[in-house]
């Protein structure tokens, strides 16, 4: 017996990641974008404990994509004009689906 899927059920891509202390962080991958530099995704912190989801601040973390031996990783953007550059095309991608303030 086979269930349906419905049409507009949500299912989210959902990543780890790992701090250089090896604790594990949970995102849900909001956007990708891909450009001449790279793939970039727009990532929001994800949290078992609604508690700690409304204490949490909602910045998104932008990570660039890079591949070596056939495996993907995700590397913070050191580069403040391409983290800037991205950043923007971000919230202007996503601007009009979540409540984004300006800092």
């Amino acid at each position: 017996m086979s269930e349906d899927i419905k049409k507009d059920e949500y299912n989210p891509d959902i990543v780890t990641l790992e701090d250089d202390n090896g604790k594990e962080y949970t995102f849900e991958v909001l956007d990708a974008i891909e450009t001449d530099e790279g793939r970039y995704l727009a990532l929001l912190p994800t949290f078992d404990d609604p508690k700690k989801m409304l204490d949490d601040s909602g910045e998104l973390v932008i990570v660039k994509v890079g591949e070596e031996d056939g495996s993907e990783y995700y590397y913070e953007i050191e580069d403040d004009d391409e983290y800037e550059f991205v950043a923007d095309a971000f919230v202007d991608r996503l601007e009009n689906f979540f409540e984004i303030e300006d800092k």
